[in-house]
C-alpha cells in the first residue's frame, strides 16, 4: 500500500475508536503531531498529554473499535467512495473552520473545488408546490452565476434544490446522514447517482450507519459549515431547516429565508427567521448580490424567458392569468377576482393549463408553472 493509503487507513481507524469524538480527535493530533503517534502511545500518556478520558485512552491504546477497520475500508471502496481526512488533499476549506469539524469523511463524485463559492439551499421534507419551484428556482439561478449548492439529499426542498442545480449543469453537494452506502430515501437513488456523476456526496459517518434522528442535526452542521450562506425555502415550526439556520449563525455564515404564505404553517419556520433578522430573498439575485458574488445573469434570463410567455396570453386570459400567481390559488379566488362566469374561467383556465402556463393542483388549486 502507498503511504497516502496507509495513513487514511489509521485516520480511519481512529475515528472508530468508541467515544472519541471530533473535538478530542483534533486535540489528540495537535498534541501528538500525528494519527501513528497517538497509537504508539500508551494509555498514561495519552490521559496526561491528551486530556482525554481514561477509558476512550484505554480503547485507543488496545486499538478498540466500533467495527473492523480494514473491512471498513473494503467497505468505502465497494461503494465506490474515498476516505477524505482534516487538512488532507480533498478536504474543503470552509469546513476547517467550524469548532467541530469532521475528521474523517466519506466522499463519493468529484473534489469539491476550492474556488467555487456554495451556498447552502434546505427547508421542508413536505414542502408546497410553491416552496419546491422557488427551491428549484433559486438553485437554477445560483448555478448559472457558478455557485455550488448544497442540500441534504431529503424528500423535498433539498431533492428540488439538487435538481434546480442540476438543471443548470451546477455543481451539487448533497451531504448525508447516513453510511456513504445508505441512500436515505430510497427514493433518492436516481438523484444520489446523478449527484455523484458531477457533483459530490460526502458523510462523516460510517458505512451501514442508518437514518438515525440524532444524525442529522450532525449533518446539518456540515451543510451550513461548506457554506458562504444558507437559503431556508419553506420550514415549519419546528423545522431541521432552523437547525441548520442556527448553526449557520454560530459558524458566522449568513442566513437567507424565503417569505411565503402567512396562513401557511409550512412558512412559519422562515417567518420567523425574518422577524429575527434572516435577509429577505425571492431569487437567487439577492442572495448573489448579499455575499458580493456577482450577478444573477441566469437568473434574470428565467425571467425573461418567463415574460415571453406572458405575451402569448390573449385578452381574454390575461385578466385569468393575472389571478394566478406563483403560490396556489384556489378557484374560487380567481373566480371572485376576475367577475367571469364560472364556467368561461374554467375553460380558460384548462386552455392555458394544456398550453403549459398554469398547472393544477389537487383541491381546485392553480399555479403558474413559470
Amino acid at each position: 500500500m502507498k503511504e497516502e493509503q496507509i495513513d487514511r487507513g489509521e485516520w480511519l481507524a481512529l475515528s472508530l475508536v468508541p467515544g472519541l469524538g471530533n473535538v478530542a480527535f483534533r486535540q489528540l493530533l495537535e498534541t501528538f503531531g500525528s494519527v501513528s503517534a497517538i497509537f504508539k502511545a500508551g494509555e498514561a500518556e495519552l490521559v496526561a498529554r491528551g486530556r482525554i478520558r481514561k477509558d476512550i485512552a484505554r480503547r485507543i491504546a488496545s486499538r478498540v473499535f466500533s467495527a473492523d477497520p480494514e473491512l471498513e475500508y473494503m467497505r468505502v471502496r465497494q461503494a465506490g467512495a474515498s476516505i477524505v481526512v482534516f487538512g488532507g488533499g480533498g478536504y474543503p476549506g470552509r469546513l476547517k473552520e467550524i469548532t467541530d469539524p469532521p475528521m474523517v469523511l466519506y466522499t463519493k463524485g468529484a473534489t469539491i473545488p476550492e474556488i467555487r463559492p456554495l451556498v447552502a439551499v434546505v427547508g421542508s421534507r413536505m414542502p408546497t408546490f410553491y416552496g419546491i419551484k422557488s427551491a428549484e428556482a433559486i438553485a437554477e439561478g445560483l448555478a448559472g452565476a457558478g455557485v455550488g449548492v448544497v442540500s441534504g439529499l431529503a424528500r423535498g426542498i433539498d431533492t428540488a434544490a439538487h435538481n434546480g442545480c442540476l438543471k443548470a449543469k451546477g455543481f451539487t453537494i448533497a451531504v448525508m446522514g447516513t453510511g456513504i452506502d445508505r441512500v436515505y430515501p430510497s427514493s433518492n437513488r436516481s438523484l444520489f447517482d446523478r449527484i455523484a456523476e458531477t457533483g459530490c456526496v460526502i458523510t462523516e459517518f460510517s458505512t451501514g450507519t442508518p437514518p438515525e434522528g440524532k444524525n442529522f442535526p450532525r449533518r446539518n452542521r456540515i451543510i451550513s459549515g461548506l457554506s458562504l450562506g444558507v437559503v431556508v425555502v419553506e420550514a415549519a415550526g419546528k423545522s431541521g431547516s432552523l437547525i441548520t439556520a442556527a448553526a449557520a449563525l454560530e459558524q458566522g455564515r449568513e442566513v437567507f429565508a424565503v417569505p411565503g404564505s402567512i396562513q401557511s404553517p409550512k412558512s412559519a419556520g422562515t417567518h420567523f427567521l425574518l422577524k429575527n433578522g434572516a435577509a429577505l430573498v425571492e431569487r437567487a439575485d439577492d442572495i448573489l448580490v448579499a455575499l458580493g458574488i456577482g450577478s444573477g445573469c441566469k437568473d434574470e434570463a428565467h425571467m425573461e424567458s418567463g415574460k415571453e410567455n406572458i405575451a402569448d396570453v390573449s385578452d381574454l386570459q390575461k385578466p385569468v392569468y393575472d389571478a394566478v400567481e406563483s403560490y396556489p390559488v384556489h378557484i374560487d379566488a380567481i373566480i371572485e377576482k376576475v367577475r367571469m362566469e364560472p364556467g368561461k374561467v374554467l375553460g380558460i383556465l384548462l386552455e392555458m393549463e394544456l398550453r403549459g402556463l398554469l398547472k393544477q393542483l389537487p383541491g381546485k388549486m392553480f399555479v403558474r408553472a413559470g
